[in-house]
């Protein structure tokens, strides 16, 4: 912390090297070779103005020695380090507390990027659909006596939505328990040999109960095809389209 002449203002010294000022010295460097989509400027500039005068801020004075501090807003993107990093270690707090004492484990549905024009004009919609699918998928083989543990399953599912350019790229981190329980609740069932079930076969369900979803909100209306995606709209053209999902989802 320093102080002014006066003696009473307090402020951050700001001494630090933070994300903000690596980005005020490379983004230009870097909107020359990757241009950023609408979405993308938007987490670059509250990043740049997260806690600086440009988002207005207020002044707190003690009530006992009368110093006053500068305390400028917070831009509150889920993007921005100083903004989450609080917020995220109370979530991986409570997760953690949510644990069970078995193995656990990490798989990962993604989308291929033909469907991004599609994502991005039906987010809501379409994500609903990721989501749902995966469940399904999950639950299916965790309920299957033969294949699966012939029990009810749990997991936690995190949407990301860009790769490591700030590109669209639209998967599910699922972390999944090595077990499941029984039908009527009362016992667990352990998955054998750290084996939790065949990838082969878990993709080929996620990728048939993906189109499925996505052909009943095509059917139903509840996807939109506007600008450069209005050819889907054609049955004969989404007909294409669905068939070429079958090997790449997955």
């Amino acid at each position: 912390m320093t102080q002014s002449k006066n003696g009473n203002i307090v402020a951050s010294a700001g001494n630090s090297i933070e994300l903000a000022d690596i980005m005020r010295e490379h983004i230009r460097d870097y909107q020359e070779k990757y241009p950023l989509r609408p979405h993308q400027y938007k987490v670059v500039s509250d990043v740049l103005n997260c806690r600086t005068a440009y988002l207005g801020g207020r002044i707190e004075k003690c009530d006992h020695c009368g110093s006053e501090r500068i305390t400028y807003n917070s831009c509150r993107n889920r993007h921005c380090p100083k903004c989450q990093n609080i917020p995220r270690e109370r979530w991986i707090k409570a997760r953690k507390s949510e644990l069970l004492p078995v193995s656990y484990f990490h798989t990962v549905f993604t989308l291929p990027h033909d469907l991004n024009p599609i994502i991005l004009c039906n987010k809501k919609t379409m994500l609903n659909i990721l989501f749902k699918s995966v469940s399904q998928t999950l639950l299916s083989f965790g309920h299957d006596q033969k294949k699966g543990l012939g029990g009810t399953l749990g997991f936690i599912a995190v949407l990301h939505t860009w790769d490591q350019q700030l590109n669209p790229h639209y998967h599910l981190h699922c972390l999944v328990p090595g077990g499941a329980m029984s039908k009527n609740g009362k016992q667990w069932k352990p998955c054998m040999n750290n084996y939790l079930f065949n990838e082969e076969a878990m993709s080929i369900v996620y990728r048939g109960k993906f189109v499925e979803n996505m052909t009943k909100a095509y059917h139903s209306d509840a996807l939109s095809f506007p600008g450069i995606i209005a050819p889907y709209k054609k049955p004969e053209r989404y007909s294409a389209l669905r068939s070429s999902l079958y090997p790449t989802v997955a």
